[in-house]
């Protein structure tokens, strides 16, 4: 891996594309005891810049995410749109689909997977309350690892759908 890549890179999630969200949810918190779930609808016109497989478009989405020990898990239920969630329900099923990790600087990440023969998948922007955040997905030249998604976390997240369980207090 490049210099830059593995100071920067801080994997910290592991994704799993589901087909009904709210069922995974409560499967993963009641039966496996990872929890809470914070749920959120990604879609337009919070969702921007929207590319799939070099080609912009509009695609939307429902994910969840919660901790255990620092382990970040995700659940993805596409929505509209074509996706690599939608993708992967189609041919191979539920599962899991990416690893994913924070980047400081998105911009020259995206660049350097590029510049090292990764394959972008698909991207968008401004999923965060103020208009910022952004990821990006890719195939990494080999084949053999799982889908890379580089995140740049918005400073504040939109409203929750929900948390599940529900928080005392909340």
């Amino acid at each position: 891996m490049g210099e830059l890549m593995s100071e920067e890179l801080k994997f910290h999630q592991v994704a799993y594309v589901v087909k009904d969200l709210d069922t995974a949810v409560k499967h993963w918190a009641d039966n496996l005891g990872i929890g809470p779930w914070t749920v959120y609808t990604l879609k337009a016109p919070g969702l921007r810049d929207c590319i799939y497989k070099g080609s912009k478009t509009e695609f939307s989405l429902r994910h969840a995410m919660a901790f255990a020990g620092n382990m970040q898990f995700e659940l993805v239920q596409p929505l509209d749109g074509p996706s690599i969630f939608m993708d992967q329900l189609n041919t191979i099923g539920e599962g899991m689909i990416h690893v994913g990790c924070i980047v400081q600087d998105h911009p020259a990440a995206v660049a350097d997977f590029i510049a090292r023969g990764f394959t972008p998948l698909q991207s968008a922007a401004g999923f965060g309350a103020e208009g910022d955040g952004a990821f990006a997905y890719f195939q990494p030249p080999d084949g053999i690892s799982a889908i890379v998604e580089l995140i740049s976390p918005p400073k504040v997240r939109i409203k929750p759908d929900y948390i599940y369980p529900a928080q005392e207090g909340a």
